[in-house]
């Protein structure tokens, strides 16, 4: 029986971890070709390895998506390797950094939003030319839940998130005539090893007990229930979807 991404070449940034590592073992579960990127190397060919392993097809491309040139040398990697690109789960970021507005850096500021906004768009930028050669495909940026919504001391997360999900609405309108969707996933908190360190800190101890509360299911997600939201909306299952920010949250923004 055909698999929902049978065949689809789909390039995953930040693979090596949490959110990612999960969504690529489930995007080759569903019969995806995978680019596994990470700047973490080993990460990265742990995740491509353990694919292949399973019967999947994965390798891994490393790539620092703060420069330009390393992301269109990623996307050209990829079409020298498989000859196409179908789709692509933009993934890649970094964490709030749990400081107050008035004594946030500039330095920490700029970062958070090269990496967590400015990457994306880059990404988009040079994927988009790549699947019009084959004739379209789809890309999923992955935002926050507080893309919505927005939490203390962390200012430059909440920023970049809100960005992404404009960047997404403005990408989709702008390619999707062109046979390219876009859209968005909005997760909750999940339970990865970045929130197992940032629950060693008092006041976001306190927050993730606060957040429990607010999530209706009663619990936090796994990383692989986000990869199949993501597989999902690349898949042509989603063929009418574009410019959605979708929450894969279990009701967190609704309560």
């Amino acid at each position: 029986m055909k698999k929902m991404l049978d065949g689809k070449v789909i390039l995953v940034t930040g693979g090596g971890g949490g959110i990612g590592s999960a969504t690529c073992a489930v995007l080759a579960e569903h019969g995806a070709r995978l680019v596994v990127s990470d700047i973490k190397q080993t990460a990265g060919e742990a995740v491509a390895k353990s694919v292949c392993k399973a019967g999947g097809e994965a390798i891994y491309l490393e790539a620092d998506l703060e420069s330009e040139a390393a992301i269109e040398q990623l996307v050209a990697e990829t079409l020298a390797h498989y000859g196409r690109l179908d789709g692509a789960f933009n993934n890649a970021g970094v964490e709030q950094s749990n400081i107050p507005l008035t004594e946030l850096g500039l330095e920490q500021w700029e970062r958070a939003l090269r990496i967590d906004l400015t990457a994306v768009f880059l990404c988009i930028k040079h994927q988009a030319p790549a699947m019009l050669r084959s004739g379209g495909g789809a890309i999923v940026n992955t935002a926050s839940g507080l893309a919505q919504i927005a939490i203390a001391n962390a200012a430059e997360y909440v920023s970049a998130k809100h960005g992404v999900v404009g960047l997404t609405r403005a990408a989709a309108v702008e390619l999707g005539g062109q046979n390219i969707r876009v859209n968005s996933v909005l997760p909750g908190i999940v339970e990865t090893d970045l929130i197992s360190r940032l629950a060693e800190q008092p006041e976001f101890k306190a927050f993730l007990g606060r957040s429990k509360d607010r999530h209706l299911m009663g619990r936090f997600p796994a990383p692989r229930e986000i990869g199949e939201a993501v597989a999902w909306l690349l898949s042509d299952h989603a063929s009418f979807i574009n410019g959605a920010a979708v929450p894969v949250d279990g009701g967190y923004l609704v309560n």
